[in-house]
C-alpha cells in the first residue's frame, strides 16, 4: 500500500505519464529509517526537504507540517502492517503535472512508500567492499547537487558501472578532480585521529546520516574533525574509508584499487551511533 496525498492506495495504483517527477525530474525524496516504528532523525528529514523544496521554488502548503507529514508516515506504515518492526520509508515530494520546463503552477503532491527491513540498529557487515572512482561523468558542485532529486542519472550510470566491474560501490568525482561522495552515500576518510569528509560546496549530498556522524565525531575526544575537500590521492593514504546513509548507517571500505583498509573507527563510530538512536 501506498499513500498518495493523503489518500492509502494499492501499490499498483499508477502514476500519470504527466507527472512531472518522471517527466521532468521535477521532485525531492527523502528516505527515511523506521526503527521499532519510531522516525529516526525525523525532524532532520523535514528540515532538509523544507530547505529543499524551496531551493526548488515550490510551493510549501499551509498544512505541510512536520507532526502532518509524520501522521501520514505513521498512516502508511500501519496500511503495510510495518508500524512497530523496521522499515524503509520514501517520501517523494513533485510539483503537480502541468507545463514543460516552465511549471503550470508550483503547487505539489506526495507518495510515501513503506518497505520492511531485516536490520534493526545499524551493524557493520563483515564482507569485502571494494570501490574505485567513477570517472565517465563528474559532479558539478553547487547548491543543486547538494539536493535529493529525482534527477540521478550519475548515480545509476555509476552504478551499473560499479556492478560490470564486479565493484560494490563508486566514488564520484565533481568537476575539480575533488573525491566528493559515493553513489549511494557520504564519504568519511580516517588518517591517525582525523577524520575528514569533504564540504558541501564540493557539491556533496547534504547527508543526514553525514550530520549525525559529524555531531559524533565532534564531541569524541578521540578525533578531530575537518570539512575539507579530498583528492584521488589521498585515499591511498588513508587509514580507513567508510560511507555513510541513513538505511545502512556506516559502511566501511575493504579496498580501494591496491590498498586494503582497516575499520576499528568505523566500528567504535557505529557504536556510538547506536547509542544515540537507543537514547532517541
Amino acid at each position: 500500500m501506498i499513500n498518495f496525498n493523503g489518500n492509502i492506495l494499492e501499490e499498483s495504483t499508477q502514476l500519470s505519464i504527466n507527472n512531472r517527477g518522471y517527466a521532468y525530474g521535477d521532485a525531492l525524496f527523502e528516505t527515511i529509517k523506521i526503527l521499532d516504528g519510531h522516525i529516526l532523525f525525523w525532524e532532520d528529514h523535514y528540515f532538509r526537504l523544507m530547505a529543499s523544496m524551496r531551493i526548488m521554488r515550490m510551493e510549501i502548503p499551509m498544512g505541510f507540517t512536520m507532526e502532518y507529514l509524520e501522521e501520514e508516515i505513521i498512516k502508511t506504515l500501519k496500511a503495510n502492517a510495518l508500524e512497530s518492526t523496521s522499515a524503509r520509508v520514501k517520501l517523494m515530494v513533485h510539483r503537480n503535472e502541468g507545463g514543460l520546463y516552465l511549471p503550470k503552477d508550483n503547487n505539489i503532491g506526495f507518495v510515501i512508500m513503506a518497505k520492511p527491513l531485516e536490520n534493526v540498529l545499524y551493524a557493520i557487515k563483515e564482507e569485502e567492499y571494494e570501490v574505485d572512482l567513477f570517472k565517465d561523468y563528474y559532479v558539478a558542485p553547487g547548491l543543486l547537487s547538494t539536493l535529493k532529486t529525482n534527477n540521478k542519472a550519475i548515480n545509476v550510470v555509476g552504478s551499473v558501472f560499479a556492478n560490470e566491474n564486479k565493484l560494490q560501490n563508486c566514488l564520484l568525482l565533481n568537476t575539480d578532480k575533488k573525491v566528493v561522495e559515493a553513489l549511494n552515500g557520504n564519504i568519511f576518510l580516517v588518517k591517525g585521529n582525523t577524520i575528514k569528509t569533504p564540504p558541501i560546496l564540493d557539491g556533496c549530498l547534504k547527508g543526514i546520516m553525514r550530520k549525525q556522524l559529524i555531531e559524533v565525531i565532534k564531541n569524541s575526544p578521540d578525533f578531530n574533525f575537518l570539512e575539507e575537500s579530498i583528492s584521488p590521492f589521498e585515499l591511498q593514504q588513508a587509514d580507513e574509508l567508510f560511507i555513510s546513509n541513513v538505511i545502512v548507517g556506516i559502511q566501511p571500505i575493504s579496498k580501494y584499487r591496491k590498498k586494503n583498509f582497516k575499520k576499528d573507527v568505523s566500528q567504535k563510530l557505529l557504536e556510538t551511533l547506536n547509542n544515540k538512536v537507543n537514547k532517541n
